[in-house]
């Protein structure tokens, strides 16, 4: 690993533990590692001078109306204390709230960012970090504990679930997508040091929330670029190429192996529209949507759907012979 990525990526072991993510739709494209790791590198915003990071993403299939994005975070805030201190303490559950934007570009040229396709913001619960562990001594002082696994961990890895339903959002086969939010000294704008966490005994979680990365390829779709990210940072070291190719702006940053083993972790779903029966049993409501990306509240929702479209099917059969017949016999007449 090289000096700017020890800056940029934080590292923690694995630890396995399920992630708390329900998204529904055909996956299209999926790196986040199932079960999720109680931790994972990541990057953090704040403390690299950034707002925006992301990756170029390809595809799978042919389903291209997104229904949901998952991605995956690293929480390192405390309600009280740091994670650098030794002293975090959260009360189990505790979140706080914070704005976080998902963009998708267009690739341009060189697989440079291109046009912007869509653009959503949502307000997420963001768990704080668990507290620190009498089980965490030595040079795991602080950590918090997983029984599991038997291991400590700074970071907590997490993932939010951005909601396109209805939005028809229509991606082609490859896209760049970055993701963004504002802390107390970065971002568009930086939220300033006024706000009522910065001086609060666990200071603001935004501050310590990174964006987690993973070293497995994906599951579905594929990564065309393994060693590429796209990054937006004020700090010309920060950037694979020392800052050549410009600061404070979301670009393509790459290298030989600069990113590799760090890709950002997401998940795209897609429109899965339920076309028979079949489609909704054993549990394939699950999955499957409505055309426009819907999701099905149980089976019968899902059974009920499909009969609806092979009776609009029916009735517009139907509407059509019935204006062929009589146009057929108004030519009769005529002539």
């Amino acid at each position: 690993m090289t000096s700017k990525q020890g800056r940029i990526v934080i590292l923690a072991l694995l630890l396995l533990t399920l992630g708390a993510t329900q998204a529904f739709g055909q996956k299209i494209y999926d790196n986040i590692p199932n079960p999720l790791p109680g931790n994972l590198p990541s990057v953090g915003f704040e403390a690299n001078q950034a707002n925006q990071f992301g990756d170029r993403v390809q595809f799978a299939g042919t389903s291209r109306t997104l229904t949901t994005v998952v991605q995956g975070m690293s929480s390192w805030g405390c309600q009280k204390g740091h994670w650098n201190t030794a002293n975090c303490v959260t009360t189990p559950g505790a979140t706080f709230l914070h704005p976080i934007k998902l963009n998708i570009y267009n690739v341009a040229a060189g697989n440079q960012v291109g046009s912007l396709i869509a653009s959503v913001t949502q307000t997420f619960a963001i768990p704080f970090r668990p507290s620190a562990s009498i089980n965490c001594v030595g040079t795991d002082a602080g950590k918090w504990y997983q029984a599991s696994s038997a291991t400590c961990f700074n970071g907590y890895a997490t993932t939010i679930t951005f909601n396109l339903t209805g939005l028809g959002i229509v991606v082609p086969n490859q896209v760049i997508f970055g993701i963004e939010y504002n802390t107390t000294h970065y971002g568009n704008p930086a939220i300033g040091e006024s706000a009522p966490c910065y001086t609060s005994l666990g200071g603001c979680g935004y501050d310590s929330l990174n964006v987690l990365t993973t070293a497995d390829p994906p599951t579905v779709g594929v990564n065309p670029a393994p060693s590429d990210a796209y990054f937006s940072t004020l700090t010309a070291a920060n950037y694979c190429d020392g800052g050549a190719g410009g600061v404070g702006t979301f670009r393509l940053d790459a290298g030989p192996t600069c990113w590799t083993g760090f890709k950002p972790t997401i998940r795209f779903n897609a429109a899965n529209p339920a076309l028979t029966k079949d489609d909704c049993k054993n549990g394939g409501w699950q999955t499957h949507t409505t055309a426009t990306g819907a999701p099905f509240k149980n089976q019968g929702q899902c059974i009920e759907y499909v009969e609806d479209l092979k009776d609009n099917d029916d009735k517009d059969k139907k509407d059509k012979d019935g204006k062929k017949d009589k146009d057929d016999k108004g030519d009769k007449h005529d002539h």
